[in-house]
């Protein structure tokens, strides 16, 4: 059997439709329902089980069976970057993740997990796997930044197969349930449907109008990552995961334009709030993982975003700026 936490999730649910394609289904999907919107991204899947992460948790700490587990995709998290509060951020990225590595050594069960290119915060010093390079400026990147340095402090002691997911800016299907975390790509969308007008922010810290660029990573993309390494258990370490290249907002509107049939850009005032806080750039340094074997291509906007918008459709949600 594979778990996967955070299943009903984005990127969870996504691995669980990729392992259905390979024909399998002994899938355990672990998650927290409170959102009963996300049930949409499972009513199209297969899966042996479901648990609550809570249930889920108890039963790993009463050490109760459970079927032979070949492989955790851990994708399970409080995803918002805007949550402070740091108890709660703590035990449920850092200590739930700490619980499912132990346990993950015990049965000697592959543990892929998701963590984040937000522990580069501003990025001044690169997108490195490296701590120089790592200074997270909010509480989510934090406790995803304490993880990695707690798998790299035990990564002597492992007896089976650790590897760790530093997502870009990830875009794609089964994200409708995020709402205000969604990607640019879905908010861009929804604002081109409703109003033919894509909302951009004005230049800071020295970009031009729209000219902040991020590393956009299309989801299915994440998950071939997450496959390969399924299929190489002795691959291990923390990797990046995006494309490499860092593409402008200007850049990614206009793929949303363009595949809308046309519309217009309008530059807003970029936020006082933001100021200090947000990444102008990301873009990720792929050597680490190409220096184990992945060799992969990956997607550019160009292409990414018409097959996202293709399999999304024209349906309008509440829109967001990012």
């Amino acid at each position: 059997m594979i778990i996967v936490t955070g299943g009903a999730g984005f990127i969870g649910s996504n691995i669980v439709s990729a392992l259905n394609r390979r024909g399998k289904t002994e899938i355990l999907v672990v998650d927290d329902m409170s959102n009963g919107r996300q049930m949409h991204n499972l009513s199209d899947l297969n899966i042996a089980d479901y648990l609550d992460k809570d249930d889920f948790k108890d039963r790993i700490l009463k050490d109760e069976k459970f079927p032979n587990i070949e492989a955790i995709f851990h994708e399970g998290a409080c995803s918002a970057t805007t949550e402070w509060d740091g108890r709660y951020l703590m035990r449920n990225n850092f200590e739930y993740s700490k619980l499912l590595l132990h346990w993950s050594q015990k049965i000697k069960a592959q543990f892929l997990y998701a963590s984040s290119a937000s522990v580069y915060g501003l990025g001044e010093n690169g997108f490195k796997e490296q701590r120089s390079c790592e200074r997270p400026i909010n509480m989510y990147a934090y406790s995803k930044f304490q993880f990695d340095q707690y798998v790299r402090s035990i990564k002597g002691k492992l007896t089976s197969q650790v590897a760790g997911f530093r997502y870009f800016n990830v875009y794609g299907p089964r994200e409708d349930h995020k709402d205000s975390m969604a990607s640019t790509i879905y908010h861009f969308n929804n604002q081109a449907i409703e109003g033919g007008c894509v909302k951009l922010f004005e230049g800071h810290n020295g970009h031009d109008n729209g000219e902040q660029a991020r590393d956009f990573i299309y989801v299915d993309d994440c998950v071939k990552v997450n496959l390969w390494f399924l299929d190489n258990p002795t691959k291990m370490g923390i990797f990046n995961v995006g494309t490499g290249v860092a593409r402008t907002f200007n850049d990614v509107a206009s793929c949303v334009l363009d595949w809308n049939g046309g519309g217009e850009v309008d530059y807003i005032e970029f936020p006082q709030h933001l100021k200090g806080s947000y990444q102008d750039y990301t873009c990720a340094d792929l050597s680490a993982l190409r220096s184990i074997g992945y060799d992969e291509d990956f997607s550019a906007i160009e292409v990414g975003i018409p097959s996202y918008l293709g399999r999304l459709g024209r349906k309008s949600a509440a829109t967001s700026i990012y």
